[in-house]
């Protein structure tokens, strides 16, 4: 999957005994056949994996040493075969001293060698016993002799120019401290962060490591790969639990089983094009960015092949939490920035009068649930919400129905006023025949609509809540000057998968039985404008998504075209990969063509919507995070996809 700038890497924690080179190595070769078969291009293992990282005073003796040179000289041996790179923990004696390092390995030889620079010496910790920090000899010494070859040593960056990525090393304890080397390397253009780890197993601990993790790997916008040593450490005074992690930018990828008695090899594919689009939005990163002469840039070997396969899981709806754990804080939180976006409005403009409009839908439903909650929070009376319904032409039995169950049930002030005459008048007026079910005569029904919701705030001095959602404001689905308008939007930021979550959230939380109903089943109901009339029976006959497609996927595009500015190609490619027991390739390239057609016209739309709060980090306010031309041309866009269409034929 590389030509989707994704890089295929692992960490390990192989079986091993303390103090055995020989063994110890044939076990990290048979990890890296394994995962070279599986098509990793990183592989990254425990500190002083060769030896061992419990054996003490051991590291003293000339025969470890030698042996675990020997022992490297297997590996690289070995990894002729593979097209892999092998970052291994050796203790290195240079210049008389001792060094905790880590070994590059790549077709046969060893690229570079990175020191370790901070060396625990605390608690149960005794490495100054044994081992010298980097921070000197880095200075001194820029190669070492290996196998009768020079090889780069101190601190280097390991650059990929046919995959497009850089990677950096530290080592366990380097992570831990205030100045964590991984800074510079990210700050110097290290998308991943490979760390050597042998961190011991206490109570509580794997939630902290786990959370420096993603930290770091949010922080530094990386991808982080930490393997730790593992159960066949020494137990002498220390448990190791073989913790083994892949990050992306904060999210985790892929763990390990701690305490495994086997060795154990974890895969993720890192998007380092996401890291990349992360880092080029985020000017902070930039502006921190500095070029620091210590770095040696060493070029990695052209790897032979490409990955084939993509290990990692792509969530079908980015925009709504996936942890059943945090769904309760999340949601709470969504409605609480809503309600203070809406509450700070109504203070600033002296109003206690809200006019909103009630379809019986999911956005109206939203918007007058943030309504209810300000007026609770400001201690206004609900009756000052106005809510109205305005059946019209397509307006279904059932929603008319849950319009006024849900107004009746929240307290609110309820008003039906049809537009049915007034929309008929005003065809006439325009000599627009009522039979020509066109596009006039669906915005003609939205835009009395508005009217009659901005008149009414004028006679009850209030103000007029809009409902719209990101979804619909990214297509365009909204009527200029019609429900495009309002005098303050609480959804604008709110996708439509998001909004029939909190609903759906709503009705499961709420404690009132008629509330809990109504509110399940407007979140079950098809999405409609409901500007067509019902079907014989009197159930919605417009559906919005068989007209302009699963809303499930148009979030889907709309998350990382604007996020990350994802190219078209992999779009789709991440589309079907996520929807591929739901929509077939040629379905999901329909939709993504038209939710780009769709939304390079409706920018004239964004470009005039009204103030609204920022909920998620995914916003098209055009005072905020979006400003794009309005007359911009989608053609290239829609060229790439057009190709792809053909090559699928």
């Amino acid at each position: 999957m590389n030509q989707y700038g994704y890089i295929k890497t692992a960490v390990a924690s192989p079986k091993l005994h303390v103090a055995d080179p020989i063994y110890n190595a044939e076990e990290i070769i048979r990890c890296a056949a394994e995962a070279d078969k599986n098509h990793a291009q990183v592989l990254v293992f425990p500190e002083l994996s060769i030896t061992g990282y419990t054996c003490a005073d051991l590291f003293q003796q000339d025969a470890l040493l030698e042996a675990a040179l020997t022992a490297l000289q297997k590996i690289c041996s070995a990894s002729e075969a593979l097209d892999l790179v092998l970052l291994v923990g050796i203790p290195l004696r240079i210049r008389n001293e001792l060094y905790n390092c880590s070994a590059l390995i790549q077709h046969g030889h060893i690229l570079g060698v990175v020191p370790k620079t901070y060396l625990p010496n605390y608690r149960e910790f005794y490495e100054k016993r044994w081992f010298h920090t980097s921070k000197k000899i880095v200075d001194l010494v820029h190669t070492i002799t290996i196998f009768e070859e020079e090889v780069p040593f101190g601190t280097l960056l390991f650059t990929s120019a046919d995959l497009h990525f850089t990677l950096g090393i530290e080592i366990c304890e380097d992570l831990w401290s205030p100045m964590a080397p991984s800074i510079q390397h990210a700050l110097n253009g290290a998308h991943i962060i490979a760390n050597l780890s042998a961190s011991n197993a206490l109570t509580s601990k794997t939630e902290y490591r786990h959370q420096l993790v993603s930290q770091q790997s949010d922080k530094l916008a990386c991808g982080y790969l930490y393997a730790s040593a593992g159960v066949h450490e020494s137990t002498t005074d220390l448990v190791f639990d073989g913790d083994l992690m892949i990050y992306e930018n904060g999210t985790c990828l892929q763990e390990g089983t701690r305490f495994c008695r086997t060795s154990q090899v974890i895969y993720g594919d890192i998007d380092i094009q996401r890291l990349s689009a992360e880092r080029k939005m985020n000017n902070t990163f930039s502006d921190a960015s500095t070029i620091n002469e210590h770095y040696q840039f060493v070029e990695l070997c052209p790897f032979r092949h490409r990955s084939k396969s993509l290990d990692r899981t792509i969530e079908r709806n980015p925009f709504i939490p996936n942890n059943p754990m945090v769904v309760k804080k999340r949601c709470e939180e969504i409605f609480q920035i809503q309600a203070a976006g809406l509450a700070k409005r109504m203070e600033h403009t002296g109003l206690e009068k809200i006019v909103i409009g009630i379809s019986g839908g999911l956005d109206s439903t939203l918007a007058l649930l943030v309504a209810v909650e300000v007026f609770d929070l400001l201690e206004i009376p609900r009756e000052n919400i106005v809510a109205v319904t305005m059946p019209g032409f397509g307006t279904s039995d059932d929603t008319l129905k849950n319009a006024h169950t849900l107004m009746k049930e929240l307290d609110v002030s309820v008003r039906e006023i049809s537009i049915r005459a007034a929309t008929e008048l005003h065809l006439k007026d325009i000599g627009h025949s009522i039979d020509a079910r066109d596009v006039t005569y669906e915005n003609a029904q939205a835009r009395e609509r508005t009217q009659i919701l901005m008149d009414l705030s004028n006679q009850q001095r209030a103000l007029v809540l809009g409902t719209g959602d990101l979804s619909e404001i990214a297509l365009g689905w909204s009527t200029y000057n019609g429900d495009h308008m309002s005098m303050y939007n609480v959804n604008g930021s709110i996708p439509k998968t998001l909004v029939r979550f909190l609903v759906s959230w709503r009705s499961e939380t709420a404690t009132d039985p008629k509330t809990k109903k109504v509110l399940a089943d407007i979140a079950a109901a098809p999405i409609s404008p409901e500007l067509l009339p019902p079907d014989e029976d009197g159930k919605i006959a417009q559906k919005t998504e068989s007209l302009i497609g699963p809303y499930e996927l148009h979030d889907f595009f709309l998350f990382y075209v604007i996020k990350y500015g994802t190219h078209p190609e992999k779009l789709w490619y991440m589309a079907c990969k996520a929807y591929q027991d739901q929509y077939s390739k040629k379905e999901i390239l329909h939709w993504l063509k038209t939710f780009y057609r769709r939304f390079f016209m409706a920018q004239y739309k964004r470009s005039c919507m009204p103030d609204g709060p920022k909920v998620g980090t995914v916003s098209l306010s055009p005072r905020g995070d979006w400003r794009m031309p309005s007359d911009a041309s989608g053609r290239i866009w829609q060229e790439i996809l057009s190709e792809l269409e053909a090559n699928l034929e």
